[in-house]
């Protein structure tokens, strides 16, 4: 089985290659940065969604994990248009059996950047759509709304000791979800679920029943 994975040299993206490695996958990944997971079963290609993407024949899983915050003008481009370009690219074939686009919580409670929040709004809608049509090659697309999840593109927020325990304070549990966890919900998604389909997930550790978002004040570029 041959898994695609957009987005792969970021925290989440990586994790979900080698959740995928591990369950024995070969696994294409494609990022606009280089990587520097060298395993069996990998191959990296540097691509950008907004661009030509390369040919990958065969793909059976697909994760569109590529993303941005900001700045503003690319954030549409990248997370909303990226997703649309990448499926239409890869998923609708014979092979396919599942997608999992990465969207965010933020895309029900809006608590977020504008573009942001509209471009994770979108995914979610696409998503839908796009279950539509995958539904006659016998394949599910879901999504996946992670709310705070450990990465270096929270930094701004994590190394920040007042605001590290406010956004992490925003969540029921106390805490934010792993990488790793992100992983393992997409899996599950792509390969152990077989009936569900159209659906987004979510994942945010209880975080959708305050809804405020907490950043740095004029840290947005």
């Amino acid at each position: 089985m041959k898994a695609l994975i957009t987005g792969a040299s970021g925290d989440i993206g990586r994790a979900i290659a080698e959740k995928f490695l591990a369950e024995g996958y070969e696994v294409v990944g494609l990022d606009v940065r280089p990587s520097d997971l060298k395993k069996a079963g990998y191959i990296h290609i540097l691509a950008d969604v907004r661009g030509e993407l390369p040919p990958v024949e065969g793909v059976n899983v697909l994760v569109t994990a590529a993303g941005v915050q900001f700045p503003a003008e690319e954030v549409i481009d990248v997370n909303l248009k990226g997703v649309i370009r990448t499926m239409e690219r890869y998923a609708y074939t014979p092979a396919i059996r599942a997608v999992v686009n990465i969207a965010s919580a933020s895309a029900r409670n809006g608590a977020e950047f504008p573009e942001y929040v509209a471009s994770k709004a979108g995914v979610v809608a696409y998503t839908k759509n796009a279950a539509l049509r995958l539904a006659s090659y016998g394949a599910t697309c879901n999504s996946l709304s992670p709310g705070g999840v450990y990465t270096r593109s929270n930094a701004p927020v994590l190394d920040d000791e007042a605001l590290r325990a406010a956004a992490i304070g925003e969540s029921l549990l106390g805490k934010w979800a792993e990488p790793r966890e992100i992983a393992e919900w997409t899996y599950f998604l792509a390969a152990l679920n077989k009936s569900m389909t159209g659906e987004d997930v979510l994942v945010d550790n209880g975080e959708m029943l305050k809804s405020n978002f907490v950043w740095p004040k004029g840290n947005a570029d």
